[in-house]
Protein backbone atom coordinates (compact mmCIF):
# COMPACT_ATOMS: atom_id res chain seq x y z
CA UNK A 1 0.00 0.00 0.00
CA UNK A 2 2.80 2.45 1.03
CA UNK A 3 4.58 1.55 -1.95
CA UNK A 4 1.60 2.16 -4.52
CA UNK A 5 1.24 5.38 -2.56
CA UNK A 6 5.09 6.76 -3.48
CA UNK A 7 4.35 5.65 -6.89
CA UNK A 8 1.71 7.79 -7.52
CA UNK A 9 2.95 10.20 -5.87
CA UNK A 10 6.30 9.89 -7.82
CA UNK A 11 3.99 9.96 -11.03
CA UNK A 12 2.01 12.96 -9.95
CA UNK A 13 5.28 15.20 -9.24
CA UNK A 14 6.76 13.87 -12.93
CA UNK A 15 3.52 15.20 -14.21
CA UNK A 16 3.69 18.21 -12.00
CA UNK A 17 7.38 19.23 -13.40
CA UNK A 18 6.38 19.05 -17.00
CA UNK A 19 8.61 15.67 -17.46
CA UNK A 20 6.00 13.64 -18.62
CA UNK A 21 7.18 12.16 -21.92
CA UNK A 22 6.28 14.73 -24.80
CA UNK A 23 4.94 14.14 -28.41
CA UNK A 24 7.83 15.91 -30.30
CA UNK A 25 11.90 15.64 -30.09
CA UNK A 26 13.11 16.40 -26.84
CA UNK A 27 15.41 19.24 -25.92
CA UNK A 28 18.83 18.51 -24.01
CA UNK A 29 17.44 20.76 -21.32
CA UNK A 30 13.83 18.32 -20.72
CA UNK A 31 16.93 15.24 -20.72
CA UNK A 32 18.60 16.53 -18.26
CA UNK A 33 15.32 17.51 -16.07
CA UNK A 34 14.10 13.82 -16.51
CA UNK A 35 17.62 12.73 -15.78
CA UNK A 36 17.91 14.79 -12.57
CA UNK A 37 14.65 13.94 -11.57
CA UNK A 38 14.90 10.35 -12.13
CA UNK A 39 18.31 10.00 -10.03
CA UNK A 40 17.79 11.89 -7.18
CA UNK A 41 18.28 9.73 -3.20
CA UNK A 42 14.17 10.00 -2.55
CA UNK A 43 11.77 7.62 -2.29
CA UNK A 44 9.40 9.68 -5.22
CA UNK A 45 11.99 9.49 -7.62
CA UNK A 46 12.58 6.13 -7.59
CA UNK A 47 9.22 5.50 -7.61
CA UNK A 48 9.52 7.83 -10.66
CA UNK A 49 12.57 5.79 -12.39
CA UNK A 50 11.19 2.69 -11.81
CA UNK A 51 7.35 3.18 -13.21
CA UNK A 52 9.62 4.94 -16.45
CA UNK A 53 11.51 1.61 -16.53
CA UNK A 54 8.45 -0.15 -16.69
CA UNK A 55 7.22 2.41 -19.08
CA UNK A 56 10.22 2.48 -21.41
CA UNK A 57 8.40 2.73 -24.75
CA UNK A 58 6.34 6.04 -23.15
CA UNK A 59 10.17 7.90 -22.86
CA UNK A 60 10.76 6.39 -26.48
CA UNK A 61 11.73 10.28 -27.75
CA UNK A 62 14.25 10.81 -24.78
CA UNK A 63 16.50 8.23 -26.23
CA UNK A 64 17.26 6.96 -22.77
CA UNK A 65 19.85 3.88 -22.68
CA UNK A 66 17.66 1.56 -20.29
CA UNK A 67 20.77 -1.01 -20.65
CA UNK A 68 21.87 -2.65 -18.00
CA UNK A 69 24.58 -5.25 -16.31
CA UNK A 70 23.30 -5.20 -12.76
CA UNK A 71 25.48 -4.82 -10.52
CA UNK A 72 28.65 -5.58 -13.30
CA UNK A 73 30.83 -8.43 -11.60
CA UNK A 74 29.38 -8.22 -8.13
CA UNK A 75 26.52 -10.63 -7.05
CA UNK A 76 22.82 -8.54 -8.08
CA UNK A 77 21.82 -10.77 -4.63
CA UNK A 78 24.47 -10.54 -1.73
CA UNK A 79 23.72 -13.33 0.67
CA UNK A 80 20.25 -13.11 -0.69
CA UNK A 81 19.62 -8.90 -0.13
CA UNK A 82 17.86 -7.90 -3.57
CA UNK A 83 20.24 -4.88 -5.27
CA UNK A 84 19.03 -5.39 -8.65
CA UNK A 85 16.88 -2.58 -9.44
CA UNK A 86 19.61 -0.20 -7.04
CA UNK A 87 22.10 -1.72 -9.93
CA UNK A 88 19.67 -1.09 -12.68
CA UNK A 89 18.81 2.75 -11.83
CA UNK A 90 22.35 3.43 -11.27
CA UNK A 91 23.47 2.25 -14.50
CA UNK A 92 20.33 4.08 -15.93
CA UNK A 93 22.30 7.06 -14.42
CA UNK A 94 25.47 6.69 -15.16
CA UNK A 95 24.90 5.38 -19.29
CA UNK A 96 22.63 8.44 -19.52
CA UNK A 97 24.53 11.08 -17.92
CA UNK A 98 27.95 9.85 -19.83
CA UNK A 99 25.52 10.41 -23.27
CA UNK A 100 24.69 13.97 -22.76
CA UNK A 101 28.54 14.26 -21.35
CA UNK A 102 27.80 15.75 -17.80
CA UNK A 103 28.81 12.30 -16.02
CA UNK A 104 31.24 14.00 -13.63
CA UNK A 105 29.32 16.39 -11.83
CA UNK A 106 25.87 14.35 -11.36
CA UNK A 107 27.88 11.39 -9.97
CA UNK A 108 28.57 11.57 -6.42
CA UNK A 109 24.15 12.27 -6.79
CA UNK A 110 24.09 9.28 -9.03
CA UNK A 111 25.84 7.41 -6.35
CA UNK A 112 24.03 8.60 -3.11
CA UNK A 113 20.76 7.32 -5.07
CA UNK A 114 22.24 3.62 -5.09
CA UNK A 115 22.96 3.83 -1.52
CA UNK A 116 19.59 5.24 -0.92
CA UNK A 117 17.59 2.86 -3.20
CA UNK A 118 20.13 -0.31 -1.35
CA UNK A 119 19.15 1.45 2.32
CA UNK A 120 15.52 0.77 1.15
CA UNK A 121 15.78 -2.46 0.67
CA UNK A 122 17.54 -3.56 3.69
CA UNK A 123 14.81 -1.33 5.79
CA UNK A 124 12.15 -4.18 5.15
CA UNK A 125 14.40 -6.59 7.11
CA UNK A 126 14.83 -6.89 11.37
CA UNK A 127 17.52 -5.85 12.83
CA UNK A 128 20.36 -8.27 12.52
CA UNK A 129 19.83 -9.42 8.80
CA UNK A 130 19.58 -5.35 8.41
CA UNK A 131 22.63 -4.70 9.49
CA UNK A 132 24.27 -6.91 7.37
CA UNK A 133 22.46 -5.64 4.50
CA UNK A 134 23.55 -2.38 5.40
CA UNK A 135 27.00 -3.44 5.58
CA UNK A 136 27.05 -4.72 2.58
CA UNK A 137 25.51 -1.84 1.31
CA UNK A 138 27.99 0.56 2.00
CA UNK A 139 30.76 -1.92 0.99
CA UNK A 140 29.34 -1.52 -2.52
CA UNK A 141 28.54 2.40 -2.11
CA UNK A 142 32.29 2.54 -0.85
CA UNK A 143 32.82 0.34 -4.53
CA UNK A 144 31.16 2.51 -6.87
CA UNK A 145 32.35 6.39 -4.84
CA UNK A 146 36.03 4.84 -4.88
CA UNK A 147 36.05 3.49 -8.43
CA UNK A 148 33.12 4.52 -10.23
CA UNK A 149 31.89 0.48 -11.29
CA UNK A 150 30.58 -2.02 -8.93
CA UNK A 151 33.38 -4.88 -7.91
CA UNK A 152 32.75 -6.33 -4.48
CA UNK A 153 34.63 -9.56 -4.08
CA UNK A 154 33.25 -12.60 -2.37
CA UNK A 155 36.11 -12.02 -0.14
CA UNK A 156 33.94 -9.05 1.08
CA UNK A 157 30.38 -10.64 1.36
CA UNK A 158 32.18 -13.16 3.32
CA UNK A 159 33.88 -10.93 5.95
CA UNK A 160 30.84 -9.02 6.26
CA UNK A 161 28.63 -12.03 6.68
CA UNK A 162 31.34 -13.19 9.50
CA UNK A 163 31.00 -9.89 11.43
CA UNK A 164 27.28 -9.78 11.67
CA UNK A 165 27.09 -13.66 12.70
CA UNK A 166 30.00 -12.58 15.46
CA UNK A 167 27.81 -9.65 16.43
CA UNK A 168 24.24 -11.45 16.68
CA UNK A 169 26.94 -14.13 19.11
CA UNK A 170 27.54 -11.17 21.18
CA UNK A 171 24.13 -10.04 21.34
CA UNK A 172 22.71 -13.35 22.35
CA UNK A 173 25.58 -13.59 24.93
CA UNK A 174 24.35 -10.81 26.57
CA UNK A 175 20.71 -11.27 25.97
Amino acid sequence: MVKRALATVALSLVALLGLTPPAHAVTLEQKLAALSSFSQPTAASAAGWLSAWQNQGAWGDYGFDWSTDLCSSSPDQPLGFDFRNSCRRHDFGYRNYKAVSRFPANKPRIDDAFYFDMKQVCAGYSAIPRGTCNSLAWTYYQAVKEFGTLNVTGAQIERIRQAAEAEQAAQNAQG
